[in-house]
């Protein structure tokens, strides 16, 4: 079923539209526990796409992804500014107003913000801005921009979100390293999971976590690193299988510094349209234990997010 699309939207030929008939988890979350990295997309007759945006999506709602949250038994969300509103964090932010302090937000801002907008955004719930490495998403910001950026939000206590894609990691390598504030990297840097685990590409990656102990990594997005897919072989085994011990090696090594969300509505997905529910039940592929499920989906965010509500 085809989502509609508001105003003179028409949404990028190809793009899937977001599952409509989520599974109803088999996993019990912890309560509380916070879906860190989904969207809000308009809906663009009431907040318009950026002009400069790579792709339009289909409208996909604060009331949507708020009816998400409680089917699949989330308390909480973060909410990440989806680049099709390029700096227009109007939705974003609308989003978290009307979430009953249920919600926190990760903003995109550019130099020219002044700190009257930064104090608006920290009112509203923004805790966080994402700066977008993956070039066929973005244009290239000039790193010194986003250091002046980086520097000016550190103040607020926010921290940095970035989004790259794992051959990229060399190159960025001391751009992230110099950057002031709690770094947080967007589905473990995509790596090819058909390259062996201790290869040299997602070795380098877990170096920079370990070297620096700012870093965190969100261990969310199998649908977009996965090449065996969706479908389970039996019923002990995960589905997106060949994602499970990349992510798993992340929370086990690091399980102070790891987020998860579902990224609902899932844009830019041409090959297939993921379950949100097969989504929730391969968490305890990754996070065996009840002890790291409760870090990753409930310390570790509210940590992050709502610290005023941490003891």
């Amino acid at each position: 079923m085809s989502k509609p699309t508001s105003g003179d939207f028409t949404k990028t030929a190809g793009w899937l539209d977001w599952y409509t008939g989520p599974s109803r988890p088999t996993f019990q979350l912890p309560a509380g526990a916070v879906d860190a990295h989904c969207h809000v997309f308009g809906p663009g007759a009431e907040f318009p796409y950026a002009p400069e945006r790579k792709y339009t999506p289909c409208d996909a709602s604060k009331h949507q992804l708020y009816a998400l949250r409680d089917h699949l038994g989330f308390a909480r969300n973060v909410i990440v500014q989806a680049t099709c509103h390029g700096a227009d964090n109007r939705a974003m932010v609308d989003a978290c107003l009307s979430s009953g302090g249920k919600a926190r937000g990760v903003a995109t801002v550019k130099r020219s913000v002044t700190d009257e907008e930064l104090q608006q955004l920290h009112a509203a719930g923004v805790r966080g801005v994402r700066f977008n490495f993956v070039k066929r998403l973005v244009d290239f910001t000039p790193k010194d921009e986003l250091l002046e950026i980086a520097g000016r939000i550190n103040k607020l206590g926010w921290h940095v979100v970035i989004y790259f894609e794992a051959v990229d990691l060399p190159e960025l390598w001391d751009f992230f390293t110099a950057l002031p504030t709690t770094v947080v990297v967007d589905h473990m840097g995509r790596p090819d999971v058909s390259k062996p685990i201790d290869g040299p590409e997602f070795e380098l990656f877990l170096k920079f976590m370990r070297e620096h102990q700012n870093v965190w990594s969100k261990v969310s997005c199998p649908e977009r690193l996965s090449v065996t897919g969706p479908k389970a072989l039996n019923g002990e085994q995960a589905a997106y299988q060949d994602v499970v011990p990349f992510a798993r090696k992340v929370v086990e090594e690091f399980p102070d510094r790891v987020l998860w969300g579902t990224d609902w509505p899932h844009p830019n997905l041409k090959d297939h349209m993921p379950d949100d529910g097969l989504l929730v039940d391969f968490i305890p592929h990754i996070a065996p234990t009840a002890e790291l499920q409760r870090k990753l989906l409930v310390d570790n965010p509210m940590r992050l997010y709502w610290p005023e509500e941490v003891k």
